[in-house]
């Protein structure tokens, strides 16, 4: 009888797990991030504030942060939990100091965009946004960088396999082989049954696949990172078919903050620099 029970309990546990892990992989809650969103105009930055419709219906949140004076435009893919609201003072910095424009855009689910987050809602939503840039006057006439931090360098992976065609340089900053190999790191206890997370992002195949060994990467990771692995960014350096990748370590970079570590812009412009982004 005991043993019935434990069974009962245990089964009807990894049931709940199971479906409700989207609550637990996108956070999209936490911290009041749906209420309220701040925007480019309480940073002196020029915007357009669009609403992009998705083929399954959803309306997505959007700044268009438009540089005249710019080359290349950057599109943001944020990382987990919070809201573009967030990253307007890096936006502010890119468009001030690298005369960059910068497109930004909130996740299905997450600040004020409608609907529910999973992996393939998130897909689409990422293929919406590079539709509108590829038939924008303004944005098809830029470069285009991919930047993405954490589940946003997973988007971006996505994206440059899919449209490399239209990617001039991907940066990617602490960002995972796939969320089921971040799971054993994170959650310890949940490491037997890791496999039952229907959220992959498979990024450590994604990026195999990418067509154009000329396109540029560069990786930048955070040593001290307590969320994902820091040997991940490592294999999907050396994964990355690139002839032009550079890798970066930031000895006392955690998740949230290599961002701010000493010699990460200078890297940054380094880069863009070198392939004629900015």
């Amino acid at each position: 009888m005991v043993f019935a029970s434990a069974t009962v309990l245990v089964s009807a546990s990894l049931g709940a797990l199971y479906l409700y892990q989207n609550k637990l992989v996108y956070p999209s809650w936490a911290q009041g991030a749906r209420d309220r969103v701040d925007t480019p105009d309480m940073y002196g930055l020029p915007y357009e504030d669009l609403r992009l419709k998705t083929s399954d219906g959803e309306l997505l949140e959007a700044f268009d942060i438009r540089n005249e004076n710019s080359t290349a435009t950057i599109l943001v893919l944020c990382p987990n939990a919070g809201n573009i609201g967030y990253f307007l003072p890096v936006a502010k910095f890119l468009y001030d100091e690298f005369k960059m424009s910068v497109f930004l855009y909130s996740y299905r689910g997450y600040g004020l965009s409608t609907g529910f987050p999973s992996e393939m809602g998130l897909k689409i939503d990422a293929d919406t946004v590079m539709d509108h840039l590829a038939h924008s006057e303004f944005h098809k006439s830029q470069k285009l960088v991919l930047y993405g931090r954490s589940l946003g360098g997973a988007n971006s992976i996505y994206l440059a396999r899919k449209y490399t065609d239209m990617c001039d340089a991907v940066i990617l900053e602490n960002t995972f082989l796939s969320i089921r190999k971040v799971i054993p790191y994170v959650f310890p206890l949940l490491k037997h049954v890791s496999f039952m997370c229907h959220e992959v992002w498979d990024s450590e195949h994604e990026i195999e696949n990418i067509q154009d060994e000329n396109l540029p990467f560069l990786f930048l990771a955070g040593l001290r990172d307590e969320i994902v692995p820091p040997p991940h960014m490592r294999l999907l350096y050396k994964l990355c078919p690139s002839r032009f990748k550079r890798f970066v370590e930031f000895p006392l970079g955690s998740h949230n903050d290599t961002i701010i570590q000493d010699g990460y812009w200078v890297v940054v412009r380094e880069f863009l620099q070198k392939h004629n982004l900015i």
